[in-house]
Formats: structure tokens, sequence, C-alpha cells
């Protein structure tokens, strides 16, 4: 699933359409986590004016109307000329007045394209955390967010109430790299391992989006172009070859269904006393 440093890498690409008018709109298969809006050829006449991101939500500002995309578990966009040929699971294609298509790719089709509206921006907005390369995302917010969450803290990092857009790599490399344990429970953490978690997952996130993201199956940004952060990878994909650090065998269990790699040597997971319990 593309994941923040995936998301802001594609809405940056997506920055030459800015200042284009759309001349057509055409749906495919409307058929996604919930269905293309069927008035969106509404778009037709109306310039793109700015692209933000909000979590894993490209948020596209035209004229009149804003729109909420989300690349789901396999969605891509992708910058195409009319004569380009289309793939199957190309769904919805916009064509702008500077003769560029902009086509949503999505064969698994969880995505979404909707309307950006009080409806939608009270259900998937407003619900979200913090972004994690803002200051809101800081030690003070992060130790109180979880000194009543006795779940792993791999879980917690990945719960988009308590900060958005921190997925499965990303917090698996972050954790590796401070030596927790997945699974240490998010309560457990002292101030200090906090303070060092939230400035670890500001790096990490920035070094990934320097390095256009991780193309771990087929993602590319909307220029067609990998990422590379895959090729920096000390834990995540890595179970059953040596640690890094220790030689140790890598080691993967399952927290909240995701699968998570630890080093059982650098990252032990500590007990707790009774009384902390």
């Amino acid at each position: 699933m593309p994941e923040l440093p995936e998301v802001e890498t594609t809405k940056v690409s997506l920055e030459p359409l800015l200042n284009q008018t759309v001349s057509q709109v055409l749906v495919r298969n409307s058929s996604l986590r919930w269905p293309i809006p069927e008035d969106i050829s509404q778009l037709k006449g109306q310039k793109l004016l700015q692209l933000h991101r909000r979590s894993k939500y490209i948020i596209a500002a035209f004229e009149q109307q804003s729109m909420l995309w989300h690349l789901g578990m396999s969605g891509s966009f992708r910058l195409c000329q009319a004569s380009d040929e289309l793939r199957k699971h190309d769904h919805l294609i916009i064509d702008f007045d500077n003769n560029t298509q902009l086509r949503y790719h999505d064969p698994r089709r969880f995505g979404c394209i909707l309307w950006l509206n009080d409806e939608t921006e009270q259900k998937l907005l407003h619900p979200l955390g913090p972004e994690p390369l803002s200051s809101d995302f800081n030690t003070e917010y992060l130790f109180n967010a979880l000194k009543n969450k006795k779940v792993g803290i791999k879980i917690a990092l990945m719960d988009n109430h308590v900060v958005v857009g921190v997925g499965n790599i990303y917090a698996t490399e972050s954790l590796f790299n401070l030596g927790i344990h997945p699974a240490q429970p998010a309560n457990s953490l002292s101030e200090q391992q906090i303070d060092h978690l939230v400035q670890e997952i500001k790096r990490i996130l920035k070094y990934a989006i320097e390095l256009g993201g991780s193309t771990l199956r087929d993602y590319t940004n909307a220029m067609g172009e990998n990422g590379y952060f895959q090729q920096t990878l000390l834990a995540y994909g890595r179970a059953g070859e040596m640690c890094v650090n220790c030689e140790t065998t890598l080691e993967n269990i399952k927290l909240g269904q995701r699968a998570s790699v630890f080093c059982p040597q650098c990252q032990a997971l500590k007990k707790i006393p009774a009384s902390a319990e």
C-alpha cells in the first residue's frame, strides 16, 4: 500500500498540472471503494489551482470544487499522452488543455475519487491525527497520546488517530533503528524513548520522500518513476536474514494482522514491572 512518502511523491509529480484546465473527463469504471461521483464531469472547464496532501489523501483544488483522492492498496496516477495505450485498470481519465491526460489506475479498486465536501471532510479527514512532519507531532503530544495505550508500539504508530501516515515500512524501520521491540506496550516507553522515536520517524519519512518513496511491487509516481527507499531497508521484508548490527537472524511476528520484522537481540522485549501494568 502506498504510504505517506509515496503519496507525497505522487502529489509533487502531479504539479505539472497546476494552472491547467480540464477539457474532458472519462470514467471507464466507477466502482472503486466508493463510486466515482456521477457528476464528476463538472470538472470540465475548471482549472486545477492547488494540490495538498493530508495523511494519505491528495486534495485537488479546482476553481469551483475540490476533490479527495486516495490511492488505496494498489492505486496510482499517471501523466500520459492521449496516444499512450490504455491499461486494463485505468478507471478514470482527465484530459487537460496542455494535451496531458491524468489517468487513475487501480487493479484492486480500493482507492477513492470523491468530492471534498462537508460529509467527506467530517467522515474522512476530521478523525485524523497530526501530520508526522508537522510541529504538532512532538514528544509531549506523543507521550500523552500513548500513556494509556497498552497495545504494541507499532500498532499505536499505525493508528491514524494517533499520527497519520506512519505505515508498516516506516514504523518497522524506525523501531529497528532505535532498538524498540514492535510489541513493546506503547505506554511502557519512557519520555526519552518517545522523544527519540518522534525524531526518528521524522528523519525516516523525510529521507524516504527524498528517495521518491518505496517501490516494493509496482508503485511509481505520476511520471512513471520508481522510488528508491527500499534499497536502504534494514528490517522490513528481511525476515530470515541477518541483522546488520549483530548478525542475529531477523524474525517476523504478526501485530494487528501486519507482518512485523525485528531483531530479537537488538530489539529485545522489555519486561514491565507488575505495578506498571
